[in-house]
């Protein structure tokens, strides 16, 4: 099954657009986990476990367990998913960008080695970087677009024939990139209104959506310019907000109460929205 078709499912079966981003940083683990054998994955396995009637999507970002040489914690982590949660897609948020031999091997290492369904890549370097992505047809490659933080200005502005760069990111995506339909966008909550102007551009493909939560994206607007007609269309992933709403033994269960309250004003947005 296509990555596009799992995602759907998801949708559907769980009535969620939340994805919970599992960014596992060692200094903010529950201090009773300092004793366990492998704590960054005992916390991931507590999060997903009380989440994952919640979600569509886990986004496990590599950064955070290759900086604690802990990439066997991520393997196993996204192995207990699979074993358990099958019906959840993983999204590997690497943000990978390279060219030839290399992408390929990262291509390898995000569907091969770690079995995601889906990774983040940079598309600075062209189509020829993108293309060992696109080439697992069953998986997803998304793309990051308008991303959420207060530098994406800096570049993603920059205007090239009239149009921002952003922009253009976003009609190459969705007309020249996505011959295998398993292409998807990143825009931050925190530009609704660019989030509207690549829905505009891209019709109904997935679009990633992280910044909500810590970042301060508001759901409401993220709704309003990024869900498509049918309510769906968006990933709406939120991390800190979720991995550390509590700190002490009941860490997963705080984390669950904050996950349930974020998917409730999503799906409350959605009414508005008409799904």
């Amino acid at each position: 099954m296509k990555f596009v078709e799992r995602l759907k499912r998801a949708w559907a079966s769980s009535q969620s657009l939340l994805c919970v981003g599992l960014d596992p940083d060692p200094d903010k683990l529950p201090r009773h986990l300092a004793g366990a054998k492998h704590p960054i994955f005992a916390f991931g396995r507590a999060i997903v476990d009380a989440t994952a009637d919640l979600v569509c999507a886990f986004k496990p970002q590599i950064a955070y367990y290759a900086a604690a040489r802990a990439e066997d914690q991520l393997e196993m982590t996204i192995a207990h998913i699979r074993r358990h949660h099958p019906a959840i897609p993983v999204i590997l948020d690497a943000k990978r960008g390279d060219v030839g031999s290399t992408a390929e091997m990262y291509a390898r290492e995000a569907f091969l080695r770690y079995a995601a369904d889906a990774v983040t890549v940079n598309p600075y370097l062209g189509l020829d970087s993108l293309q060992p992505y696109l080439d697992y047809a069953d998986k997803g490659v998304i793309v990051l677009c308008r991303t959420s933080n207060p530098g994406a200005r800096d570049v993603q502005d920059v205007t090239s024939g009239g149009r921002k760069l952003y922009q253009l990111i976003a009609d190459k995506a969705a007309h020249e990139w996505n011959a295998n339909a398993n292409v998807l966008l990143v825009v931050g909550a925190t530009y609704p209104q660019e989030l509207g102007e690549i829905r505009a551009i891209v019709g109904d493909m997935p679009i990633l959506v992280p910044g909500v939560g810590t970042q301060g994206g508001d759901v409401a607007a993220v709704l309003a310019n990024g869900a498509t007609s049918d309510g769906t269309g968006l990933v709406i992933s939120s991390s800190r907000a979720i991995l550390y709403a509590g700190s002490g033994s009941d860490y997963a269960q705080a984390a669950r109460a904050a996950a349930l309250k974020l998917r409730d004003e999503i799906n409350l947005c959605r009414k508005f929205k008409g799904a």
